[in-house]
Formats: C-alpha cells, sequence, structure tokens
C-alpha cells in the first residue's frame, strides 16, 4: 500500500490517479480517502489526482498521543504530502474538517495552491452557537470513545445534516455507513477532542482569509444549516471568493450531489489555471 511518513513521522496511506495539473482532496470528520471517490473517478480522466487518508483513519496510522493530533499538525500532513510526491503547487479539495485544512494550507502556504474548494465548510465556527458546538465536540468524541464502533457509527450517520443524503441515495448512504464503521473510535474521539474542539473558527481566521490571494470556491447544501453561516462568512470575507449554494443538499455534499459539486469545481479549475478567476468576478 502507498504510505509515506509525514513531517513528526506518522505513516499516512494515500491513492492517486491520473495525470496534468494535481489535485488534492482532504476529507471529513466522517470520512476517509475513499470518500473521494465520486471525485477521483470524474477528474482522474484529465488530473492527477490525490485523496489520502488523514491520521487517525484507517489505513493511515492512528497515533494514541492526543499530541499528535491538531488543526496544525493536519495542514503540515498535506504539505508533507505533496512534497513526498513532488508536487509544488496543486488545487486543493476540501470537505469540512478537510475544507478548514485547505484554508490553513492557503493561508499559510498560498505558494503551493493552484486554488481552493471548500465544501461544507463552518460546522463550529458561529460565534452564537460556541458553548453548544464545544459541549457537542465532547460528546461526539465521548460518544466514540466509549461505545462501540457500529453504535457510534450508527448515531453519527444519522445526525440531521446527513438526512438528505439518506432520502436521496439509500444506496450510497449505506456505503457511507460501512465505510464510517470502519473507522477507529480512537483516532475519531482524539480528532474530535484536538483538532475539530481546538482549531480557530472562521471568524477568529478572519485576518488570514482576508488578505487570501488563492481563487477561493465555497460549496455548500441549503440544507447544511451549521455550515451556511460559515460559508456565507467565507464569501464576504476572502476577496475573490465564489459561492455556489445547492439547493435541497446536505452535509455529506460531495456524495449526495456528485454531478453539481464536480460541475462546479471543474470551472474552478478552469478558471484558476487559465488566470481567468478574477476576471470572471470583474466582468460580472
Amino acid at each position: 500500500m502507498p504510505n509515506f511518513k509525514s513531517h513528526d513521522g506518522v505513516e499516512l496511506y494515500y491513492e492517486e490517479s491520473g495525470s496534468g495539473s494535481p489535485i488534492v482532496f482532504v476529507h471529513e470528520f466522517a470520512g476517509d480517502y475513499r470518500t473521494w471517490e465520486p471525485q477521483m473517478r470524474y477528474f482522474s480522466r484529465g488530473f492527477r489526482c490525490i485523496t489520502f487518508s488523514a491520521r487517525g483513519y484507517p489505513p493511515s496510522e492512528i497515533p494514541d498521543d492526543p499530541e499528535k493530533y491538531g488543526q496544525d499538525i493536519a495542514r503540515a500532513d498535506v504539505i508533507a504530502l505533496m512534497d513526498h510526491l513532488d508536487i509544488q503547487i496543486a488545487h486543493l479539495v476540501g470537505h469540512s474538517m478537510g475544507a478548514y485544512t485547505a484554508l490553513h494550507v492557503g493561508i499559510h502556504h498560498p505558494q503551493r495552491c493552484l486554488s481552493i474548494a471548500a465544501t461544507g465548510c463552518g460546522w463550529g465556527s458561529n460565534p452564537a452557537e460556541h458553548d453548544s458546538s464545544v459541549k457537542l465536540c465532547e460528546d461526539i468524541a465521548r460518544m466514540f470513545n466509549e461505545e462501540p464502533i457500529d453504535v457510534a457509527a450508527e448515531k453519527y450517520a444519522h445526525f440531521a445534516m446527513r438526512l438528505t443524503f439518506k432520502a436521496k441515495d439509500p444506496r450510497g448512504f449505506a456505503e457511507f455507513k460501512t465505510w464510517l464503521r470502519e473507522h477507529s473510535g480512537t483516532g475519531s474521539a482524539l480528532t474530535m477532542l484536538n483538532l475539530q474542539l481546538k482549531r480557530p473558527t472562521l471568524w477568529e481566521m478572519e485576518a488570514g482569509l482576508r488578505s487570501l490571494t488563492v481563487p477561493l470556491l465555497v460549496i455548500v447544501g441549503d440544507e447544511d444549516l451549521p455550515c451556511v453561516d460559515g460559508s456565507l462568512f467565507l464569501k464576504r470575507t476572502v476577496p475573490d471568493s465564489a459561492l455556489f449554494v445547492v439547493p435541497r443538499a446536505g452535509h455529506t455534499i460531495t456524495s449526495e450531489e456528485p454531478a453539481a459539486v464536480n460541475a462546479a469545481l471543474a470551472e474552478l479549475f478552469q478558471a484558476a489555471g487559465a488566470g481567468t478567476w478574477k476576471l470572471r468576478r470583474a466582468s460580472a
């Protein structure tokens, strides 16, 4: 299996397919390298596509040290992956937890980014919901740490923001649950407590986001209520951002509505690659 050691020696699993301009996909809390299969199959026809499992997610290594998890560490893992594959610059596509990480890469390493897509981004960021978000993070971590993974996965899969996926695509939702049950309870709990709970909110990232120079596409489903405010905040804050709202779509948007997401991403990649992203905004 293709593995590499990250900056601190933790081994991460990755897959790649296709050739051309690189795209690095960064998954959400409930995802792993397989989450991006609808995008890998579509874009590997004309791009070099890379997907990986974050630390704490099989088949990547699952450290039991809380200090091995965090937002800065997740950002460094993406850069380490790109360095390992000798990729100097790439399109970054992140979903939820992975979208936060992609934004951090764009802020700290803009020279490594052709473009950034932040899908389903914003959970836990709204200042008005801070206390309830902290408690929810602690409850989720406790659930994954104390209950059998089958039970925790079943509960987490049925959070309200994922139920549109279940309603529209029961077969896809069943696959999502199967993959979630194969995760590590320990890795999930440590990720929730040390990355999700402790990461800066979008509002706390405002200064960095206002100076972001990388083309940014924000994608959110209108039924993904915990992420709508954050997505609107990104649109208002990042100077050269675009916002795409997918109707009747929830949080698991890259799997729930792959055709709409892929079409929007294709337009981003084309405009960013051709250097016309800013021109399109000016002409509008």
